[in-house]
């Protein structure tokens, strides 16, 4: 699983007739691949909660999102798991298949939400606009291969 972290002011992503905003928080673009494990989701999930993002009042980055009150957008992002390396279409054959991923994405919000963390999703599987108001900037990208960190 890859998961890029975007520290927000807030965040918005909408589909025909779906709708889900945050204030701040983490915008979160969530890739499954076929390798992808319930580890990962885990091991990923732990680590994002505990993440410390956010500047405390001496403004050094050491609070976490509990910390802050924070909340967070979870968004599929099959598109991580682009491979560039021939031709100029992007392959997605690594992406995982839509029930696995749904269900990993799903678990990976679900033991988020364990942490006592707010998280509300995007539409899964459907094109969406999202609009992140990246704070800071800070932009982490997150990995878990076999239930290990990268």
């Amino acid at each position: 699983m890859k998961i890029v972290l975007q520290r927000v002011s807030s965040a918005t992503v909408m589909s025909n007739e779906f709708f889900n905003e945050i204030g701040p928080g983490y915008c979160l673009l969530v890739g499954v691949s076929e390798a992808s494990t319930e580890e990962d989701a885990l091991k990923l999930a732990e680590k994002i909660a505990a993440s410390r993002n956010f500047e405390d009042e001496d403004g050094k980055i050491n609070l976490s999102i509990k910390d802050v009150e924070g909340e967070i957008l979870s968004i599929s992002q099959f598109t991580l798991y682009a491979d560039v390396r021939k031709g100029n279409r992007p392959s997605f054959t690594q992406a995982a298949g839509k029930d696995h991923a749904n269900r990993l994405y799903q678990l990976f919000n679900s033991h988020l939400q364990s942490f006592g963390l707010t998280v509300k999703e995007g539409f899964f599987g459907e094109m969406m606009q999202v609009q992140i108001n990246n704070d800071g900037p800070i932009t982490i990208l997150y990995e878990s291969m076999d239930g290990k960190i990268q």
